[in-house]
């Protein structure tokens, strides 16, 4: 199945999965993805993650979502770039999300960042999505 918009989907699973108290998801593999969930558990938003083979050309990723007190870890997940309408930043604009207590993760030419590590890098890119 062909999915329009990746990244968006992978953050409705998460959501979808944390307001329903699960412990693991399952997401299609693919770089970008793997690079957003290392940013995620970077943070501290997730627990961990790791890859499961379906067959000799596919696979998924288990996402382990992370609860504080039977709290969810991430109170809000959102996308800010989509397909019909992509948003770029440069490193004097880089969005700060609830003024510095959440995250923006960022694909730059450096590869995918939260807006901190991109602003001290002093490289702008791609705005994918915020966490709080």
């Amino acid at each position: 199945m062909s999915l329009s918009h990746p990244i968006g989907d992978m953050l409705t699973r998460i959501r979808n999965g944390q307001s329903a108290g699960k412990e693991f998801i399952t997401v299609p593999n693919s770089k970008l993805r793997v690079a957003v969930l290392t940013v995620l558990k970077d943070e501290g938003f997730i627990t961990d993650f790791r890859e499961e083979k379906i067959d000799e050309h596919r696979s998924n990723l288990v996402v382990e979502l992370k609860y504080n007190g039977g709290v969810g870890a991430i109170q809000e997940i959102s996308v800010v770039s989509r397909p019909g309408r992509r948003v770029y930043s440069g490193c004097a604009k880089m969005p700060k999300v609830l003024n510095g207590l959440g995250i923006a993760i960022v694909s730059t030419p450096h590869g995918v960042m939260t807006d901190h590590k991109a602003r001290l890098m002093n490289v702008g890119g791609e705005v994918l999505c915020k966490v709080i």
